[in-house]
C-alpha cells in the first residue's frame, strides 16, 4: 500500500478521523493532524494493534534471517563476425552480452499475500465502497425517473397548446366565411388601391385575445354606414390602426419597424406621407432630467468621470473652467472637486466603496496578547550641545568622532541593554535642515530625551524639538549636558525652557531634568533611572508575535546589497524569509543585520535592524508591514504607486486661474539655479532638497529637479546637461561614464561631505555675497591593490596611483563603490622603504591610514586640499 494522509485512509475505511487518531495514539504513534502522511509500516503497525485489542493471533513473524526473495542475475558473452558490404574491408567480430534476472519468492510470502487479500477489513471496506456505488446508481435511477416524467408533461402541454391553435384558427376561418359576403364589394374597393392584402396580413396577425373573443365584429363593420366613395379610406385607417404592436414577441416595435423587420411592405395609399410621419420606435423622449448616483474615489480624471454621467467631456471640462479650474479631459481632479463639479450638472457622487489590496492587507493583521515591551527614546536638541556624544557614553562605543565635520547627519538607530533593560535610542541630527528627520524620529517614539547645554542655553533646534515632541503627544525629559565645565548654569537653562511651557517637577511641573555629562559620565544613571521610571508609568505593550509592523527610520542604497532599510519594529515579530510591503516597495527579507553589523534571524517590538531584499530604496517615514505572500505585497505595492502617481498629478493639475494670473506678472526678471542632488542616505537627500528649496527669493528660483540615493550616474549627469543643472554629490561621487559627460558638456559638480557647506554656497550665489568660496580640490586617486599587516603601523594598503598627485600632508578619504566610508588623513607615505612626501601618477606606493584598519582591496584613496577661491559670476 502506498502512503496515504490521515484523511484519507479514514475516509477508506469509513472509520471518523477523530476515532482513527483515538486508535493510533493508543497503538503508540503520535499523530495530530489529519493531514499527516501515515507510511505503510506503521499501518501494518495499526492492524497488528487492532488485531490484539480484538482478540485475534497476528501473522507468525519469521524468526529465521533467511530472505524472503531471491534474484538471481545470469550474464553470458558470445561472439559474432559482421561482414562488411564494401569490397576490400575486413570482417570485425562483435561482443554480444545478455543479461538476464530472475526473482524467486518463498511460497510463505506467496501465501501471506493471498491472505493478506481476504482480509475481513478489507472485505468490509470493499462492502461499502458497492454499497456507496450501488446508493449512488439508485440516486441517478431516480434523477432520471424525474426527468422523463418532467418531458412527458412537456409534450401534454404543447399537445394541448397545439389543439387549442388549431380549434382558434378553425373557429376564426368559419366567423371569416360567414363574414365575407357582407365584406366583399368593400374589399374589391381597397383591391383597387392595392390594400387587400396587407388588409388580410393584418386581419391575421391580431392577437389571439381579439380573435377569441365571442360576438367581436368585424374589422370594417364600424364603417358600414359610410358612404360607398370614402370606404377605402377608411377601410385604409382602419388597417393601420388595427395592425399588431408587436411581432415574434418583440413589443418595442412600430407597426413599421414590424414590417422593416417581417420584409412585408406596407401598401400605397394616399395617406402614406401621413403614416410615415410617425414614430419608427416605441422609445419616447424623457420628460424630465435624469439624476444618476456615481461612486468616485480620492481622484478621477475627467474623461472617466464624463464616462459616469453619461455626458461629453467637452461638457465637464466647460463646467471646471466656469468653476475656475483649468484642466484639460486627460487631467485627474480629486474628489472634492468631482463632487463640486457633478452637483453643478445635477448629480450626486458618493465615496467608492475600497476594495483594494489595502483592504484585505487589513483584514490579514493578526492580533495576539499584549506583552511589555522595551521604550523607545528620542535624543533631539540642539546642534553640538552633546546628543551623540551621550549616547556614545551609554553605548560604550565612539560615534560622533566618525560623523563628518564632527556632527551628526543620519538617524541612528540602537538598542542598549543597561541594568535598567533594553532601551533603544534613535539619535536624530540638530542641524536646521534636518527637521523633517527630527519629526519621524518624534513620531517613532515613546520617550522624548531633550539634550540641552548646560553652557549654552535653550537654542532654535530646541525649541523646534520641544514642538516636535508636543505635536507627537509623548512625554519629555530633559538632559541638562556638559555639567563638568565652570561655565555651566542650569538654572538658566531651566528659565529658558520654563518660557515655552517646559516646566522642571522642583518648580511644580511635571518634567524631569536630569544634570548629566556625557564626557565623565556623571548623572548618566540617574537618566537612565528616569527612563525606566517613564516607561513604567506608560506601561508600554505590544504584540510580540505575529506579523510585524513599523517605521523605517532610514535607507540608502548600497551597491554590493541593494537597498537598505533601517526599520524600527512596532509590532509582531520580523523574521528572515517574511513577505514585507514598505511604503511603494516591496519584497523577502533575505538578511538582517543589528547596528553593530551582525546577522539576526529575527527582530521582536522595539529593535531597531536593518532590512535587505527590498525591490527598491523606500522613503524614510514610510511604515512597513508583514503580509502572507508575494503576490499581496505586489499588489499593495503597485495600488500606493498608482495612488501616489495620481495625488501628484492632481498637484500638478491643480492649476486654478487666479493662481495663473497672480504667476503671469512674475518670473521676467527672475534667475532659475536648476539643482541635481545625490545623496548617500535617503534622510540626507530629503534634507538637502528641502534646505535648497527654502532659499528661493523673488531674485532667483533654487529649482532641485531632481533626488536621489547612490552613486552620481549616466543618466543623472545627462538630465544634468539637458536642464544645465549642477550636480551636488553628499558623500558619493561619480562613477566612470558620469565623469566623462560631465567632462564633455562641461558641468559643474561639487562633492561635499558637510550639509553646512552646501546650503552657505548656494545661499550665497543666491543671495549675491559672493566672497570667497572654500573648494575641495581633488589632487589624487591611488587604488587599492593588496593590503599587508604591519606590527608598527597596522594595516598597509599596497596602492597604485591612478590620477594626479597623492601627497603626505594633504587630508584623505577612504571610498568603496564610490561611497565615502571613512575620512581622515596619511600615517605614512612609503615607495619601497623610503618614505616619500608625494607619488605622482602611475607609481606604486605604500599608505597607511591614521586610526583606520579596515582598507580592503579594491578601495579608492582619494587625496584632496580645500582651497580659496574668489566667487564670479
Amino acid at each position: 500500500m502506498s502512503d496515504v494522509t490521515i484523511k484519507q485512509l479514514a475516509k477508506v475505511l469509513g472509520t471518523p478521523i477523530d476515532k482513527l487518531l483515538t486508535q493510533l495514539a493508543e497503538a503508540g504513534m503520535k499523530f495530530s493532524d489529519p493531514e499527516q502522511v501515515i507510511s505503510s509500516t506503521e499501518k501494518v503497525k495499526l492492524l497488528g494493534f487492532l488485531r490484539r485489542t480484538h482478540g485475534k493471533q497476528e501473522a507468525p513473524v519469521e524468526t529465521t534471517s533467511a530472505p524472503r526473495q531471491i534474484t538471481l542475475k545470469r550474464r553470458t558473452v558470445s561472439e559474432i563476425t559482421v561482414v562488411p558490404g564494401q569490397r576490400g574491408a575486413t570482417a570485425k567480430t562483435v561482443n554480444v552480452e545478455v543479461r538476464q534476472k530472475r526473482t524467486y519468492v518463498k511460497r510463505s510470502v506467496v501465501e501471506e499475500e493471498a491472505q493478506a487479500q481476504v482480509d475481513p477489513e478489507r472485505e468490509d471496506a470493499i462492502r461499502k465502497l458497492g454499497e456507496s456505488q450501488l446508493k449512488r446508481e439508485a440516486e441517478e435511477h431516480t434523477r432520471a425517473e424525474a426527468e422523463r416524467r418532467r418531458q412527458e408533461e412537456d409534450a401534454k402541454l404543447r399537445a394541448a397548446e397545439e389543439a387549442r391553435r388549431a380549434a382558434a384558427e378553425e373557429e376564426k376561418r368559419k366567423t371569416e366565411e360567414e363574414a365575407k359576403p357582407a365584406a366583399e364589394p368593400k374589399v374589391e374597393v381597397a383591391a383597387k388601391d392595392g390594400a387587400a392584402a396587407p388588409a388580410r396580413e393584418a386581419e391575421r396577425a391580431r392577437p389571439e385575445r381579439a380573435r377569441e373573443a365571442p360576438g367581436a365584429p368585424a374589422p370594417d363593420s364600424a364603417h358600414r354606414h359610410k358612404p360607398k366613395h370614402g370606404s377605402h379610406r377608411m377601410r385604409d385607417e382602419g388597417a393601420s390602426e388595427e395592425a399588431p404592436r408587436y411581432f415574434g414577441a418583440e413589443l418595442h416595435l412600430s407597426t413599421e419597424g414590424a414590417a422593416r423587420r417581417t420584409g412585408r411592405k406596407r401598401p400605397k395609399t394616399r395617406h402614406v406621407e401621413q403614416a410615415r410621419s410617425g414614430p419608427a420606435h416605441a422609445f419616447s423622449r424623457p420628460t424630465a432630467p435624469v439624476v444618476r448616483e456615481i461612486a468616485v474615489g480620492e481622484s478621477i480624471t475627467v474623461a472617466d468621470l464624463a464616462q459616469k454621467l453619461a455626458i461629453k467631456g467637452a461638457d465637464v471640462v466647460k463646467a471646471l473652467f466656469k468653476m475656475g479650474v483649468m484642466v484639460t479631459i486627460n487631467q485627474a481632479i480629486d474628489h472634492d472637486t468631482a463632487v463640486l463639479v457633478a452637483e453643478e450638472l445635477g448629480h450626486k457622487v458618493v465615496a467608492a466603496e475600497d476594495t483594494s489590496a489595502e483592504t484585505t492587507l487589513l483584514a490579514q493583521q493578526a492580533e495576539g496578547e499584549l506583552a511589555s515591551r522595551p521604550p523607545v527614546v528620542t535624543i533631539m536638541g540642539h546642534v553640538d550641545h552633546g546628543k551623540t556624544s551621550l549616547l556614545d557614553y551609554i553605548r560604550r562605543t565612539k560615534v560622533a568622532s566618525g560623523e563628518a565635520g564632527g556632527i551628526t547627519q543620519h538617524i541612528g538607530a540602537y538598542h542598549v541593554d543597561t541594568p535598567k533593560g533594553v532601551i533603544t535610542f534613535l539619535d536624530t541630527p540638530g542641524h536646521a535642515a534636518f527637521s523633517s528627520m527630527r519629526a519621524r524620529g518624534a513620531q517613532s517614539t515613546d520617550i522624548v530625551v531633550l539634550v540641552v547645554a548646560a553652557d549654552d542655553g535653550v537654542m532654535p533646534q530646541t525649541v523646534e524639538a520641544i514642538q516636535h515632541a508636543r505635536a507627537a503627544k509623548v512625554p519629555l525629559i530633559v538632559a541638562m549636558n556638559k555639567m563638568d565645565k565652570p561655565e555651566a548654569n542650569p538654572d538658566t537653562v531651566k528659565q529658558g525652557l520654563v518660557q515655552h511651557e517646559v516646566v522642571p517637577e522642583e518648580w511644580g511641573g511635571d518634567v524631569q531634568f536630569v544634570p548629566v555629562s556625557a564626557k565623565t559620565g556623571d548623572g548618566v544613571d540617574n537618566l537612565l533611572e528616569a527612563i525606566s521610571v517613564q516607561a513604567e508609568v506608560m506601561d508600554l505593550k505590544a504584540v510580540p508575535d505575529g506579523r510585524a509592523s513599523g517605521a523605517v527610520i532610514e535607507s540608502s542604497l548600497d551597491k554590493g546589497r541593494g537597498p537598505v532599510a533601517t526599520v524600527l519594529v512596532q509590532q509582531g515579530l520580523l523574521k528572515k524569509g517574511d513577505f514585507l510591503v514598505c511604503g511603494v516597495e516591496y519584497g523577502r527579507v533575505r538578511a538582517l543585520f543589528d547596528e553593530s553589523g551582525n546577522q539576526v534571524e529575527s527582530a521582536g517590538p522595539s529593535i531597531p535592524v536593518q532590512v535587505l531584499g527590498l525591490s527598491g530604496v523606500p522613503q524614510a517615514g514610510d511604515d512597513f508591514v508583514v503580509v502572507a505572500d508575494e503576490r499581496l505585497a505586489k499588489d499593495v505595492a503597485s495600488q500606493r504607486m498608482h495612488k501616489r502617481r495620481e495625488t501628484r498629478l492632481v498637484k500638478q493639475a491643480g492649476n486654478r486661474m487666479e493662481d495663473i494670473m497672480a504667476q503671469m506678472g512674475q518670473g521676467e526678471g527672475q534667475l532659475s539655479l536648476n539643482i541635481v542632488v545625490k545623496a548617500d542616505v535617503q534622510g540626507s537627500a530629503e534634507a538637502l532638497r528641502e534646505a535648497l528649496t527654502a532659499i528661493t527669493t523673488d531674485a532667483i528660483k533654487v529649482n532641485v529637479i531632481a533626488s536621489g540615493v547612490g552613486g552620481i550616474t549616466e543618466s543623472d549627469a545627462t538630465l544634468a546637461a539637458a536642464s544645465k543643472a549642477v550636480i551636488i554629490g553628499f558623500n558619493v561621487r561619480a562613477d566612470a561614464s558620469a565623469r566623462r559627460i560631465i567632462e564633455s558638456s562641461g558641468l559643474d559638480l561639487r562633492y561635499f561631505s558637510i550639509i553646512y557647506d552646501v546650503i552657505d554656497q548656494v545661499k550665497q550665489v543666491a543671495t549675491g555675497l559672493l566672497g570667497m568660496e572654500v573648494r575641495e580640490e581633488i589632487i589624487g586617486v591611488a587604488q587599492v591593490r593588496d593590503v599587508f599587516r604591519s606590527s608598527k603601523f597596522g594595516a598597509i594598503a599596497g596602492c597604485m596611483v591612478i590620477e594626479g598627485t597623492v601627497k603626505r600632508h594633504k587630508p584623505i578619504r577612504v571610498l568603496r563603490d564610490n561611497t565615502v566610508i571613512f575620512q581622515g588623513e596619511l600615517e605614512s607615505l612609503r615607495r619601497f622603504k623610503e618614505n616619500v612626501d608625494e607619488v605622482r601618477n602611475g607609481t606604486e606606493c605604500g599608505i597607511g591610514v591614521k586610526q583606520y584598519n579596515d582598507v580592503k582591496p579594491g578601495d579608492q584613496i582619494e587625496c584632496f586640499e580645500r582651497i580659496e577661491v574668489a566667487r564670479t559670476l
